[in-house]
């Protein structure tokens, strides 16, 4: 079934304009595993299953992020960990790879999504909505203060980093082509430097 389809089989069940989008969420995620429901600025957002070159990015990444040493000590690097928006009531975001403070415990808001204090990066690796990601998402991280946000657009093969959140946006948005070295800002953990041909790769990798 589509992701559009989830969307309204979900709405039909619940009644339309008499369930919570959170609890809509929740249902298309029991549903359909490997799915995510996402609330956006009061919008419903769904990331249809990803591929498994999208996993490659992100296990990449993970390693280069895990042998910098932003994985032992005050922070931790996680996958698709719930994070708490301001911009509305239900609001929250699951983005698919984060460096949060190893307290993260200690900042759970509801739903298994933690405040955004405790967030020093999320980074997102594009499938089929990239649009989401280098739109809607650059709005809500901002609003969020999230400090740094990273995007591996695997559709035009470029890396994304968005640092100083201003209101609904980033004041610096530096766009990182492959032959290019990105060394993240240290207010993270750690002066962590991503090979950008490196991580496009993964992502695009063929058979054969």
């Amino acid at each position: 079934m589509s992701s559009a389809a989830s969307v309204e089989q979900a709405l039909h069940d619940h009644g339309r304009g008499t369930a919570s989008l959170t609890s809509i969420a929740d249902e298309i995620m029991e549903r359909h595993p490997g799915y995510r429901a996402e609330i956006i600025a009061g919008a419903l957002l769904v990331t249809p299953l990803p591929d498994a070159l999208h996993a490659c990015a992100l296990t990449t990444l993970m390693r280069t992020f895990i042998a910098g040493g932003l994985d032992d000590g005050e922070t931790e690097v996680l996958q698709n960990v719930g994070l708490w928006l301001p911009t509305d009531l239900e609001d929250y975001a699951i983005p698919d790879l984060a460096v949060v403070d190893a307290d993260i415990d200690d900042h759970l808001v509801e739903n298994n999504a933690y405040d955004p204090v405790c967030f020093r990066l999320v980074l997102e690796v594009t499938s089929s909505n990239w649009k989401n990601d280098l739109k809607t998402k650059v709005a809500a991280y901002a609003e969020a203060r999230i400090p740094v946000y990273v995007v591996v657009d695997r559709k035009h093969q470029r890396l994304h980093v968005l640092t100083e959140p201003d209101g609904d946006t980033y004041a610096t948005h530096r766009v990182h082509a492959p032959g290019e070295f990105v060394t993240l800002p240290g207010s993270i953990g750690a002066e962590v430097t991503l090979d950008v041909r490196q991580v496009i790769e993964a992502g695009q990798r063929t058979a054969g």
